[in-house]
C-alpha cells in the first residue's frame, strides 16, 4: 500500500512540475475549459432553484362535473357517492342549477339577459377539488380520474382546470432535456481540449519518455503524470466555472428581486449545496481524466 501511494504521489508531483514549467498555457486551457463548463453549471444551478418550487407547490386542481339537464335531482345528488369512490380524498361540492343561476345573476350583472331566456339554462354540477396531488409530476393522474367521471351515467361533461400543471411539468422536462444535450456537447468540448493539451505535453516530453523507457520504466509509471495533469486541468476548470456562476448570481438576483416584488415574492437564486458542488467538481475532473486517458492511449502507444 505504501508503494502504491508513493508512486501516485510521485506522479502527482511530476504533473505539478510540468504545470509549473508552462503556467501560462495551463491557465489558458483552464479558462477555455471553464467557459465550456460554465453554461451547463449555470443551467444546473437554475434547475436546482426551480425544482423545489415546482415540487413544493400546492397543486390542487379542480374538476367541474356537469350533469345532463334531463337528469332527475335524486340521481344527480346520488352521483356524489360515485365521485367519492373515484376520488376518495377529494373535496366534493354539489351546486344545484338554481344556486348556479343565483350566483350567475349576482356576479355577472346579467340578470336581465338571463330573465329573457324564460328558463334556467344551467345544469346541476359538482366541483371536485383534488387535494391528493402535491407536485406537478403527478398531474398526469388527473386525466384518468376525469375519464372515469365522464363514464358515469348522467354526466354531460367534465372540465379540468389543471392544464397549467401539465404545462409546468412539460416545461421542466424540456429544460432538463435541453440541459442534458448541452452538457453532453460541452463535455465533448472539454475532453477535446484536454486531449489536445496532453498531446502537446507528450510531444514536448517525447525524448524524456523514450529515455524513461530505456532505463526500464513501466507504461503505468509513465502514464500516471499525464492522467493527473488532465484531472487537475478538469478540476481547476470546474472550480473556476463554479466561481463564475456564483459571481453571476449576484447581478441576476438583483434583477430577479425587482421582478419578484411585483408578485409579492422574495425569490432569490441560491448557490448549489456542497454535495452538488462536490459532484460537479468530480465530474469536471473525470472529464479531464477521460481526455488524458484517450490521448495517452493513442499517442504514447506509438512510442512502444
Amino acid at each position: 500500500m505504501s508503494t502504491w501511494l508513493r508512486h501516485h504521489l510521485f506522479a502527482l508531483g511530476s504533473a505539478l512540475v510540468h504545470v509549473r514549467r508552462a503556467p501560462g498555457s495551463f491557465l489558458f486551457n483552464i479558462l477555455v475549459v471553464a467557459i465550456a463548463l460554465a453554461l451547463p453549471f449555470m443551467g444546473v444551478t437554475l434547475l436546482d432553484n426551480v425544482r423545489p418550487m415546482s415540487e413544493q407547490m400546492a397543486v390542487e386542481p379542480e374538476l367541474s362535473v356537469f350533469i345532463k339537464a334531463d337528469t332527475p335531482r335524486e340521481q344527480a345528488t346520488g352521483l356524489a357517492s360515485s365521485l367519492r369512490s373515484i376520488a376518495p380524498t377529494a373535496k366534493i361540492i354539489f351546486t344545484s342549477r338554481e344556486k348556479a343561476l343565483e350566483q350567475l345573476n349576482a356576479k355577472s350583472g346579467l340578470s336581465d339577459v338571463v330573465a329573457t331566456l324564460g328558463e334556467n339554462p344551467l345544469p346541476d354540477s359538482y366541483v371536485v377539488k383534488l387535494n391528493a396531488f402535491q407536485n406537478a409530476a403527478e398531474g398526469s393522474k388527473i386525466d384518468s380520474i376525469a375519464d372515469q367521471m365522464r363514464a358515469l351515467p348522467g354526466v354531460e361533461s367534465v372540465q379540468v382546470d389543471s392544464a397549467w400543471v401539465k404545462r409546468l411539468a412539460a416545461l421542466l422536462g424540456i429544460l432538463r432535456l435541453a440541459l442534458l444535450l448541452l452538457a453532453a456537447t460541452l463535455a465533448t468540448v472539454v475532453v477535446a481540449v484536454v486531449f489536445n493539451t496532453i498531446r502537446l505535453q507528450v510531444m514536448t516530453q517525447r525524448e524524456e519518455i523514450l529515455v524513461s523507457k530505456l532505463i526500464g520504466a513501466s507504461d503505468s509509471f509513465i502514464h500516471r503524470p499525464f492522467y493527473y495533469t488532465g484531472a487537475l486541468l478538469g478540476l481547476c476548470a470546474g472550480g473556476v466555472a463554479l466561481g463564475g456562476v456564483a459571481l453571476a448570481l449576484q447581478p441576476l438576483n438583483r434583477a430577479i428581486a425587482d421582478f419578484a416584488r411585483l408578485y409579492a415574492s422574495e425569490f432569490q437564486l441560491a448557490p448549489l449545496d456542497p454535495m452538488a458542488t462536490a459532484g460537479l467538481l468530480a465530474l469536471s475532473a473525470s472529464l479531464g481524466l477521460v481526455g488524458a486517458l484517450l490521448c495517452v492511449q493513442r499517442h504514447l502507444s506509438r512510442l512502444n
